[in-house]
């Protein structure tokens, strides 16, 4: 049983609250499924991604003057290659990673089984290099390798820079796809709805721009989740950098307006 509540440890420390700190540390409680948030990440990352390509696809049309038609062919056209692309990307990053994990653990259990004495040393020299004396080093050797599975995964970490935690390469891509899809339609639902409201054409890009605001408000706060940074302050910054791609591709699009 776990004695840390690692969600209040989390708010405690955002808070610097040293006694809600000392309670979390104290608090029995049981743990979570370690699936659970396992793929905010991708659904974040993907919502903002899809979000602020479209509006920009959106922005540059819009600033070039052509019809909605246009403006829904080239956003709907991103939305979907864009989409795939993204997941696609995830879908290989975090299947080339999961390879290169497994095949360094292998490595790492390999030597640990026919040359123990010489990963034995590393982990001294590893300890030692941490400030520590060459006695607790020694002995911090003995005691992990005690245990081949908790001494493999300590030179995974130590060593190797490699935190193992069992991603899902299809399933990230999935969440990140349909993150994108979700969140990226949201600037074109204004000029969807344009196709069957009349009078909404000369309204349909501020409307856009609206929604698109929100949504990037909302996702910049909720990636707090992630960063643990002030969620006010998140969703801002979010909004700005979102604003500033926005700005860009409207300037492109009028001054080559003349092309079209």
């Amino acid at each position: 049983m776990i004695s840390r509540n690692l969600k209040k440890a989390k708010e405690a420390f955002k808070k610097r609250d040293i006694e809600a700190s000392i309670k979390a540390h104290n608090e029995n409680y049981e743990p979570h499924s370690l699936n659970e948030g396992k793929y905010i990440k991708n659904l974040i990352y993907g919502g903002l991604d899809g979000t602020i390509t479209t509006f920009a696809v959106v922005a540059g049309v819009a600033g070039a003057s052509l019809s909605t038609g246009i403006v829904l062919i080239m956003g709907f056209a991103n939305l979907i290659a864009d989409g795939l692309s993204m997941a696609i990307g995830d879908y290989l990053s975090t299947k080339a990673e999961i390879e290169y994990q497994q095949l360094e653990r292998e490595r790492e259990s390999w030597e640990v089984e026919h040359f123990p004495e010489g990963e034995k040393q590393e982990i001294i020299e590893i300890y030692r290099s941490k400030g520590l004396s060459e006695e607790d080093s020694i002995k911090i050797a003995n005691i992990l390798s005690k245990n081949k599975e908790t001494w493999i995964n300590v030179m995974m970490v130590e060593e190797l820079g490699i935190v193992e935690d069992n991603q899902a390469p299809i399933k990230n891509a999935a969440v990140t796809f349909l993150s994108f899809l979700v969140f990226g339609f949201i600037p074109l639902i204004a000029y969807v709805s344009s196709k069957f409201i009349s009078g909404m054409g000369n309204l349909s890009f501020i409307l856009a721009a609206i929604l698109t605001g929100v949504t990037l408000f909302v996702l910049g706060a909720l990636k707090v989740k992630v960063t643990v940074k002030n969620w006010f302050t998140s969703g801002l910054e979010m909004l700005l950098v979102g604003g500033v791609a926005a700005v860009a591709a409207f300037l492109i699009g009028k001054l080559l307006s003349g092309l079209a």
